[in-house]
């Protein structure tokens, strides 16, 4: 199936005379006949259904989708990106080790990764996405376990080089986790260039309607925990009756570990009236990236067009400085568009507080178009040094183009440029 239609059909088929959509199963527990039954899923959960802090079948048909989209072995949610993000890292990283990820991400990630992974004795060191491969490979320890980064950063739109980073991590013998919420596996499928592990914040557009938080783990079933460097995912599972997960589960091991050791210590599982509304925003999926691209493309250009603005970051533009690996690795640029305005944060927020359509909020991805200021809102919390690192000045606008009429777009963003 091609992916308008996985986005109808995976994750759930139903049988004769059963409900056509997802049911919403809302409940925690399920029943067996015996005690004897319960003990032999909880010796082997991934047997049945035992407690839905681990699994529910509507998480799981949506669970499903997902994987299919972005053509892994299996996927796991969870109450939010951020979630999501912290389990991807504690699922392979213990107190000691360290990870590599990129400096342009989003800042909620960077406030995780420097300060509440640092308190669990997790080091991230940052390194520059344009930095040479011999400097990259310096920032290397015999204790790092993975490399992170995004298909397209949040709020700096710098697109990854997935050729040079999925060579740099596997050369060091680990894993290339990323964050694919902006491309979604509509416009970019991160497995099919190297990455190993994919992250979503389903919040965004995956869910699109901003009606409930979410995030997701896939796993593409390729990478070779038996290099040495993971014996947690070889040797015997204390925790889990001496289970190996590389010997039961074979290239679905990380997603099980994820799900039987995280999922059930730190309890961060979706509800499944949560997840039903996420599967209706993944059935238009498809369709709205298209139009999403389509019109982020023509605010872009028009934005290029003013003497008020100083810059115009979008990987769809031609002269953008993604704009090659755009082309290499996108199939559309997504919905969000970073500027600056001259005359910096003041003028910044004269503009944003006189549109009238699109909505002053923090959120970006959604259906209707929204704005934001990184340095004043999202990314308030990190120093200025870590601003000018994660690309961000004082009068840098997200603008996350929905799908309105283009024409009311544009109208409203001239009336707000006419306020400065």
């Amino acid at each position: 199936m091609r992916d308008e239609t996985k986005c109808l059909h995976s994750g759930y088929t139903p049988k004769n005379s059963e409900p056509r959509v997802v049911p919403i199963v809302q409940s925690t527990t399920y029943v067996y006949d015996s005690t004897e039954e319960v003990a032999s899923v909880f010796d082997e959960p991934t047997k049945s259904l035992i407690y839905s802090r681990f699994a529910n079948p509507t998480v799981m048909a949506v669970e499903e989708k997902i994987a299919e989209l972005e053509g892994g072995v299996g996927a796991m949610c969870t109450t939010s990106g951020q979630a999501a993000t912290l389990l991807s890292i504690l699922n392979i990283c213990n107190a000691g080790d360290s990870f590599i990820s990129l400096t342009e991400i989003y800042g909620g990630t960077v406030n995780l990764f420097s300060y509440t992974l640092k308190k669990l004795g997790i080091e991230c060191i940052y390194v520059d996405k344009y930095a040479s491969e011999e400097e990259i490979n310096k920032a290397f320890k015999k204790n790092t376990k993975a490399v992170f980064g995004e298909t397209i950063a949040n709020p700096a739109l710098s697109v990854l080089d997935f050729e040079k980073f999925s060579r740099i991590a596997h050369e060091n013998g680990v894993p290339l986790i990323v964050d694919n919420t902006f491309a979604t596996p509509v416009l970019c499928k991160p497995f099919e260039h190297g990455a190993d592990i994919v992250i979503h914040s389903t919040t965004k557009y995956m869910d699109g309607h901003a009606v409930q938080v979410g995030g997701v783990i896939v796993d593409s079933g390729n990478f070779d925990w038996t290099n040495g460097k993971f014996p947690e995912l070889v040797e015997p599972d204390e925790s889990y009756h001496g289970i190996s997960y590389v010997e039961n589960y074979g290239k679905a091991a990380y997603i099980v570990k994820a799900r039987m050791q995280l999922m059930r210590d730190f309890g961060c599982y979706p509800a499944a009236h949560s997840a039903f509304l996420l599967n209706l925003g993944l059935e238009t999926l498809a369709i709205r990236m298209k139009q999403y691209c389509e019109n982020a493309t023509a605010v872009a250009k028009y934005f290029e067009k003013s003497d008020k603005i100083e810059s115009v970051t979008y990987p769809g533009l031609k002269g953008d400085e993604n704009y090659e690996l755009a082309q290499k690795y996108l199939k559309g640029a997504s919905g969000v568009i970073s500027l600056n305005i001259k005359g910096g944060r003041e003028n910044a927020i004269k503009f944003m507080d006189a549109l009238k359509l699109a909505s002053n909020e923090v959120h970006v991805a959604d259906i209707r178009t929204c704005v934001l200021h990184p340095a004043s809102e999202t990314h308030r919390q990190l120093t200025d040094e870590q601003l000018v690192a994660a690309g961000i000045e004082g009068g840098m606008v997200r603008f996350s183009v929905g799908l309105e009429n283009i024409d009311d777009i544009i109208e409203d963003i001239q009336q707000a440029l006419n306020a400065i």
